[in-house]
């Protein structure tokens, strides 16, 4: 089986991996043009490329797929199977149409719950109580395609955002690697239309939704501050700072305070008023800072110690 792969992030590595563990020829790997990174803003390859040509695969990086001349050499390869991971480009119908056996995607949520950019977040944000991944036949709608093979996972409260990905990512290689077996085997996949309910869309995360705001549930909070960890990582303000808060979490715990207010700091954490019951707080990051405990915050500002 002559394969191309198409993905760009860490997440898209494992199942990259997956194909040229598979026994398909890889033919080449499509993943985005390098962009600015770090301090210096230097041109930076994806994870995608650096394991493609610490493989020897032959790298592709347009910055579109719409054009006649990229869709030639797409076509140039002669795949039997396009694989999607990840890849933050739209494959426009030509596209999908051009290999054998068509495109399949890879897709960390379990659809149709989560269609769109960010699946992994919202789920958490939502207070969702299991992911997982889909292997899913490519259609021109978004994220819209019949269902290959699905794997579940539950997402426990201390998952966060990064924990979740790694494992989801670890999981989609795991069913593609299957997928890949079976079809190399001979076998046809039965292909799951994607039921009409249930229908939700991982929007893309905005640096802005990670403002907490503390008229809200300790509970919500708690899923955003998990959600956003290790990106756009939550903020709010405590006892008239503008912390980064990495870790917290929800305490039933009735009060009569403002919400915002610190109302009790020790050993356990910083205890913060919401709009219902308390947070809290238990690792933070100062400006210009490292991430910290709780516990090394309060030793910077001592007059926080006990109930306020």
């Amino acid at each position: 089986m002559r394969l191309v792969f198409a993905g760009t992030p860490e997440f898209s590595v494992p199942c990259l991996e997956a194909c040229r563990a598979s026994g398909a020829d890889v033919v080449a790997v499509y993943t985005q043009p390098d962009r600015p990174a770090g301090r210096g803003r230097k041109l930076t390859p994806s994870p995608v490329k650096e394991a493609a040509l610490a493989a020897g695969i032959p790298v592709e990086q347009p910055e579109s797929l719409k054009s006649a001349e990229v869709q030639q050499t797409l076509a140039a390869y002669r795949a039997d199977l396009m694989v999607v991971v990840a890849y933050g480009l739209i494959l426009p119908r030509k596209v999908l149409a051009l290999p054998r056996l068509g495109c399949w995607n890879v897709h960390a949520s379990l659809l149709p719950r989560w269609r769109g950019a960010a699946p992994i977040q919202r789920a958490i944000l939502a207070g969702d109580s299991e992911s997982g991944v889909g292997l899913m036949q490519m259609e021109a709608g978004l994220d819209t395609g019949p269902v290959l093979l699905e794997r579940r996972t539950p997402i426990e409260r201390q998952d966060t955002g990064g924990s979740l990905h790694d494992r989801l990512s670890t999981l989609g290689a795991d069913v593609l690697a299957e997928g890949l077996r079976r079809v190399i085997a001979g076998e046809a996949l039965v292909a799951r239309a994607q039921p009409d309910e249930g229908v939700t869309y991982a929007h893309k995360l905005d640096k802005a939704e990670a403002r907490l705001d503390f008229s809200r549930t300790a509970q919500e909070l708690e899923y955003q501050v998990r959600a956003f960890d290790p990106w756009p990582v939550a903020e709010g303000e405590m006892a008239g700072e503008t912390l980064r808060i990495w870790s917290a979490h929800a305490v039933e715990q009735a009060h009569d305070a403002m919400p915002g207010t610190v109302v009790a700091a020790g050993r356990e954490g910083i205890d913060i008023a919401c709009g219902q019951n308390i947070l809290r707080v238990t690792a933070v990051q100062r400006a210009g800072g490292k991430r910290i405990t709780a516990t090394d915050y309060l030793n910077a500002r001592p007059e926080l110690r006990g109930t306020r």
